[in-house]
């Protein structure tokens, strides 16, 4: 069950590969996500010491969140991924034009997921090329439908 998507990582890049990461979130981001309270469209994930980390997540504390913490809505989150993947990773990273991006934010098996995507950076024409794509196939349904004056 998807939580939150980021469809600008669509139309800003290439998206070749997919992993699935858990996040390290405290107990109050935990019930903010659970209550829809989050954004991905800006966050992007770095590699520092062979870890991943999310950076620019914004998720709005609730009103009622405990008062003896100070909740930090746009702190650097740890994304939790197998050793080898994060090798692999590593690896096409440093290859020319490659990055991770959030995908999205998902529920699995109870706990919060981040599906990140190994991705390839689009040019200007890619995505002029997209956004005419796009528009052709609403053309194409209204055709089909017999909504010629729309």
């Amino acid at each position: 069950m998807s939580i939150v998507d980021n469809k600008k990582a669509f139309f800003d890049y290439f998206v070749e590969e997919r992993f699935e990461a858990g996040l390290v979130l405290e107990g109050w981001e935990v019930k903010a996500i659970r209550a829809g309270r989050v954004h991905v469209k800006e966050a992007y994930v770095v590699i520092r010491k062979a870890e991943l980390f999310l950076i620019g997540c914004h998720i709005t504390p609730l009103l009622s969140a405990s008062t003896h913490i100070v909740p930090d809505s746009t702190r650097t989150r740890k994304l939790l991924l197998n050793a080898i993947e994060i090798r692999k990773l590593i690896g096409k990273v440093e290859q020319k034009g490659y990055t991770l991006v959030p995908l999205n934010l998902h529920f699995s098996k109870g706990n919060v997921k981040c599906e990140i995507g190994l991705a390839k950076g689009k040019k200007q024409h890619d995505k002029r090329a997209a956004t005419k794509e796009r528009e052709w196939e609403v053309q194409k349904g209204r055709i089909a439908r017999g909504d010629l004056n729309a």
